[in-house]
């Protein structure tokens, strides 16, 4: 196991956003956070970065929890969120090189393993540009390789698919796929259930800050009683029995 939510309920003031959450996320796995816009995704995906602090519950990822010892936590996530967040004055190999400073990162070992990444994702040849340079889909290259030249043990990718073309789309998919061979966790939140139908192993179901199900494709079927059913349409159902509520 390398993330165990336990209970977990919080939010940005004394009213929480999200309300008793429990699951985990075990070494070599994918798990899809999917629920439709203001379910509480980023609100528990910013818990579990550590941004906001829990009201009630614990978040243990590999026996650490951020309070506890926040740098040692936080070294272990690789971060991909759903909007670029790039500095202006700084050009592309300085944004590398300040993520290879903020994780203590080896440099000759750091830029052995964002070379491939940079020419994966055809960014070799603009080391020195600027932000301001970029295109959006550029930008979340960027973050891309800048999160996947970590060695972590724990992926959150938010919404990953916007800006980008369907061959960084696929190459995205390659990254995330080689993680988990590798024994990471990756916890990806997205609209494109499709593709988490595809490539996760497990999903979890947030409505309203509350989790309404979890587990593989054929749990998801059972709870909600439709054997054959897609994603999208456990998806569908979910939402109509909630607003049916």
């Amino acid at each position: 196991m390398v993330l165990n939510v336990q209970a977990l309920t919080g939010g940005y003031s004394r009213t929480p956003v999200i309300k008793d959450l429990s699951f985990t996320l075990a070494a070599g796995t994918i798990t899809a956070l999917i629920g439709l816009n203001g379910a509480g995704k980023s609100t528990t995906i910013k818990h579990i970065l550590g941004l906001l602090t829990p009201q009630k519950g614990s978040i243990t990822l590999n026996d650490l929890q951020v309070q506890q010892q926040p740098e040692a936590y936080r070294q272990q996530v690789a971060y991909v969120p759903e909007m670029p967040v790039l500095y202006p004055a700084l050009t592309l190999r300085e944004h590398l090189e300040m993520t290879m400073m903020a994780y203590n990162l080896d440099s000759k070992q750091a830029w052995q393993a964002a070379t491939p990444l940079l020419k994966q994702f055809r960014l070799d040849k603009r080391l020195d540009w600027f932000p301001a340079n970029f295109s959006k889909g550029m930008q979340q290259k960027v973050m891309i390789v800048c999160a996947f030249m970590i060695p972590a043990t724990l992926y959150i990718i938010d919404e990953p698919f916007t800006g980008l073309d369907p061959i960084a789309v696929h190459d995205l998919l390659t990254l995330i796929t080689q993680a988990k061979s590798r024994g990471a966790a990756i916890l990806m939140s997205t609209h494109v259930l499709a593709t988490a139908q595809q490539h996760a192993d497990q999903f979890l179901l947030l409505h309203q800050g509350q989790l309404v199900a979890q587990g593989d494709l054929p749990a998801l079927r059972q709870t909600f009683k439709l054997p054959q059913a897609s994603l999208e349409d456990i998806y569908l159902k979910m939402t109509e029995m909630r607003a049916a509520q």
